[in-house]
C-alpha cells in the first residue's frame, strides 16, 4: 500500500477522532488499516483519550505502540494532565526521549490547573524551549495566585506575544479587580493593530461593568461593530449584560432586538438585565417569548426568572417558576435557586417558610443563604430569626464574618438596643474584624469619582456640600422627614441628620446634579443596600431637580424620576 492510501485510512480515521462515542467505529476502521504509520497510532490514542474516562487503557495502547515519537508522548502527557494526574505525567515527561515545546508547556499548564504554581514556576525557569504557549500559561498562573506584579514582568519580557497572551492579561486584570488596567491593555493593544476577539471583549466588557463605566462600554460597543465581531452573537451578548449592569437598560433592549440569532445566553442576559431593573413584568413576557421561538430555557434562566418575581413582590408566581423549573424542565435546583427564594420568601416578609425551605434543602445551606435571610430579618425586625441566619454564618464562614456582624448590629441599633451594639462592636474588635467601608461612585465623563459617607477628601466638597444643604431646605418644604432610624450612632437627632445628610449616595447624587448635564440620567452605585432614607430623599431630589436618578446597589436597580422609584418601595 503506498504512503498516500494510509493518508487517506488517516482522514477518515480523524474524523472519527474528533468526535466523541465513536471509538468503536475507529477502532473498527484502525483495525483495517494494512499499514498504520506513526500518524494512525497517534490519531487512535487521541481518539482513545477523548472517548474514555479510563486513562488507563490509553496508556496501555501507548505502551504496544512500535513507534513513539515525540507526539505520542505529548498527547499520553495531555491525557494524564487532563486528568489531573500530575505525578504520572511527570513520569512520563521524565522517561522522554526527546521533548518539545509542547511537552514542556503541557506540563507548566498542568501544574498551574492542578494548584501547584511553585512546580510550574520552576519547570519554566529550566526549560530550554519556552513557547508563547508556556509564557501565556505562566501568565495565567501568576493571574489565577493574584501575582499580578509577576505576571506583568513576564509579560513585558516575553519575546513574542499572541493574541491569547493578551486576553490572559486583559481577563487577569479583571479577575484581580484592576479593570481598568484591563481596559488600559485593551486600548493598547488596539493600538498595536491586534484586532480583538470574542473573548477579548468579553473580558474588557466584564471589566466596564465593574467599574460600572458606561461611557468605556461604548467605546467597545463602537469597536465591535467595526469589526467582523458586528454579527457575532458571542460578542455581542455581552454588550446587552455591560449596558444592563452599567444602568443603561434603553440601550441593552435596542441591542437585543438588533441580534439575528440569538442563543439562550443572549435571552438570559435580557431577562436578567429586566429583573434587576424591576422590570419584573418585562422579564417574563420575554420569557414567554423566548419558548414561543422553541428556546429552552436552563439553569441560568429560572434565576433572572425569580430575580424578576422577588423585585416585583410576585411570591406565588415565583413558587410557580420555582416548581415548573423541577417539574416541568427537569433542571435541579441548585444553591443560586433556593437564595433566591429565600430572598423571595423574605422580602414578602414569609420569613418562617423562608427558614422552613432552608431546612428542607436537599443540600448543606451556602453563607449567601443565611446572609439573605439575614436582610429580609433586618427589613421586617425579626430578632430571634436574625440572631439564628447570624450564627449559621458565623460557623459557616467565620473568616468573612464581618458582613454578618455589621447586618446584626444594625438591626440591633434600628430596634435602639445600644447594649447589643456595642456588644457586637466589642466582638468585632476582640476578633480583629474590619467593616467593610461603604462607598458610591458616579462616572462623568470617562472618569469615575468615589465617595465614602462623610467624605474629606473629593476636591469639589465644599461645592456638594452646598447643593446638599440647599437640596435639604427645599425637601423639606417639600415635605421630608429625615429617617433617624438609618442613623446608625447613639447620638442627638441634629448629629443624626447631618450624618444622613452626608451619606456617600447622597454625595455621589449632589455632584452629578452639579456636572452632569440636563436631559442626561444621573447614574450612581453603590457597594453596599442602600439605606431607606436615602431611597426617600432620592424620590424628593428627583421631582425637586426635574431629573431620572438611577442608583444600583448590591440588590438592585432604582429608577427615581418625578419622585417615585421603579421599586414602588418594595424592596
Amino acid at each position: 500500500m503506498n504512503v498516500k492510501t494510509t493518508v487517506n485510512w488517516n482522514s477518515v480515521l480523524a474524523g472519527f477522532a474528533k468526535q466523541r462515542g465513536k471509538l468503536k467505529d475507529a477502532q473498527e476502521l484502525f483495525d483495517k488499516i494494512p499499514q498504520p504509520d506513526v500518524v494512525s497510532y497517534n490519531i487512535m490514542l487521541s481518539c482513545i483519550l477523548l472517548n474514555s474516562d479510563d486513562v488507563v487503557a490509553a496508556f496501555d495502547f501507548f505502551q504496544r505502540l512500535p513507534i513513539k515519537d515525540t507526539a505520542s508522548w505529548n498527547t499520553m502527557i495531555s491525557g494524564f494532565v487532563q486528568k489531573k494526574n500530575m505525578a504520572k505525567a511527570r513520569d512520563l515527561f521524565l522517561a522522554m526521549p526527546e521533548k518539545n515545546s509542547v511537552s514542556w508547556s503541557a506540563m507548566i499548564s498542568g501544574y498551574i490547573e492542578c494548584g501547584q504554581l511553585d512546580k510550574a514556576v520552576e519547570l519554566f525557569k529550566v526549560a530550554p524551549v519556552k513557547s508563547v504557549v508556556a509564557w501565556t500559561a505562566m501568565i495565567s498562573g501568576y493571574m489565577k495566585f493574584g501575582k499580578v506584579d509577576l505576571a506583568e514582568k513576564l509579560f513585558d519580557e516575553m519575546p513574542t506575544k499572541n493574541l491569547v497572551t493578551w486576553n490572559a492579561m486583559i481577563a487577569g486584570y479583571v479577575e484581580n479587580s484592576w479593570a481598568e488596567d484591563g481596559l488600559k491593555l485593551l486600548r493598547m493593544m488596539i493600538g498595536l493593530g491586534i484586532r480583538p476577539n470574542a473573548s477579548s471583549l468579553s473580558s474588557v466588557l466584564l471589566g466596564c461593568s465593574h467599574l460600572s463605566s458606561l461611557q468605556l462600554g461604548k467605546q467597545v460597543h463602537q469597536l465591535v461593530f467595526k469589526s467582523p465581531l458586528c454579527k457575532d452573537t458571542t460578542a455581542l451578548t455581552p454588550l446587552i449584560s455591560m449596558y444592563c449592569k452599567c444602568g443603561d437598560l434603553e440601550d441593552a433592549c435596542k441591542l437585543f432586538l438588533e441580534i439575528q440569532r440569538k442563543d439562550v445566553v443572549t435571552w438570559n442576559a435580557m431577562i436578567s438585565g429586566y429583573a434587576q431593573h424591576g422590570k419584573g413584568e418585562k422579564a417574563l413576557r420575554l420569557f414567554d417569548k423566548m419558548k414561543d421561538e422553541g428556546m429552552k430555557p436552563d439553569s441560568i434562566t429560572f434565576v433572572a426568572l425569580l430575580l424578576a418575581c422577588n423585585h416585583a413582590g410576585l411570591v406565588d408566581l415565583g413558587i410557580q417558576y420555582f416548581d415548573s423549573m423541577v417539574n416541568d424542565y427537569g433542571i435541579a435546583a441548585k444553591p443560586d435557586h433556593y437564595t433566591c427564594m429565600v430572598d423571595l420568601l423574605g422580602r414578602a416578609g414569609k420569613l418562617v417558610e423562608a427558614v422552613d425551605l432552608i431546612k428542607k434543602m436537599p443540600f448543606k445551606p451556602q453563607p449567601a443563604i443565611f446572609g439573605t435571610l439575614l436582610s429580609a430579618c433586618r427589613v421586617h425586625k425579626r430578632l430571634d430569626l436574625a440572631e439564628f441566619a447570624a450564627m449559621n454564618l458565623f460557623n459557616l464562614n467565620p473568616a468573612n464574618a464581618a458582613g454578618c456582624y455589621v447586618q446584626l448590629a444594625n438591626i440591633y441599633a434600628a430596634m435602639k438596643k445600644w447594649d447589643d451594639v456595642a456588644r457586637i462592636r466589642l466582638s468585632m474588635k476582640e476578633n480583629n474584624v474590619v467593616k467593610m467601608p461603604g462607598y458610591s461612585w458616579i462616572e462623568v465623563g470617562t472618569v469615575v469619582h468615589e465617595f465614602r459617607s462623610g467624605d474629606r477628601v473629593h476636591p469639589e466638597l465644599v461645592s456638594i456640600h452646598e447643593k446638599l444643604k440647599e437640596l435639604e431646605k427645599r425637601m423639606k418644604l417639600a415635605g421630608y422627614v429625615p429617617d433617624l432610624e438609618f442613623a446608625l450612632h447613639a447620638v442627638g437627632e441634629e448629629v443624626k441628620e447631618q450624618l444622613l445628610l452626608f451619606h456617600s449616595e447622597k454625595l455621589a447624587i449632589a455632584f452629578g446634579l452639579i456636572k452632569v448635564p440636563l436631559g442626561t440620567p444621573i447614574r450612581v452605585f453603590k457597594n453596599l443596600r442602600v439605606c431607606g432614607d436615602c431611597h426617600r430623599a432620592t424620590k424628593y431630589i428627583s421631582a425637586i431637580e426635574k431629573r431620572e436618578i438611577i442608583v444600583r446597589d448590591t440588590t438592585r436597580f432604582h429608577h427615581f424620576k418625578d419622585g417615585t422609584c421603579s421599586c414602588g418601595d418594595y424592596w
